[in-house]
């Protein structure tokens, strides 16, 4: 019995290429990007995070709660991060869930913390431990029960 022999494929050289597929400017004349003009992010980021200026103080683990429903004048970035806070997140899962750096985060947060509408709360600390005397006290009275 004889192994099974692999038959190569020919390519044929006769075939024309596919034509190149034309890239059609955007309406402002800028020319559109790769894949077809379709890119991932086409604004810069200081085009969604508006203009410089003072920012909030906000940490990573600042909790961001909504007071209201986006309002149609708001960005859709605002929007999306509006209806995410419907219950508090941190900063660091809005950033993450938005796919936007944490920089853009906080100029965002920021202009909706000045329109009110939302709330950055500190995250909740977790407190020290109960002093260890009064644990045993609690436990020997248990014990006695």
């Amino acid at each position: 019995m004889t192994p099974p022999q692999r038959k190569r494929r020919r390519v044929q050289r006769d075939a024309p290429p596919p034509p190149p597929v034309p890239v059609e400017p955007k309406a402002d004349g800028e020319e559109g990007g790769e894949g077809g003009g379709r890119a991932k992010n086409p604004e810069r980021l200081y085009v969604i995070s508006g203009p410089d200026g003072a920012r909030a103080e906000l940490d990573l683990v600042t909790l961001i709660v909504a007071r209201a429903d986006p309002p149609p004048s708001v960005a859709p970035e605002q929007a999306a991060l509006l209806r995410l806070c419907a219950a508090p997140l941190s900063v660091a899962e809005l950033s993450a869930y938005l796919n936007l750096p944490f920089s853009t985060m906080t100029a965002l947060i920021t202009e909706l913390i000045s329109a009110e509408l939302v709330q950055a709360r500190a995250p909740i600390v977790r407190q020290a431990l109960p002093d260890r005397s009064l644990l045993e006290a609690v436990m020997h009275g248990l014990q006695k029960l």
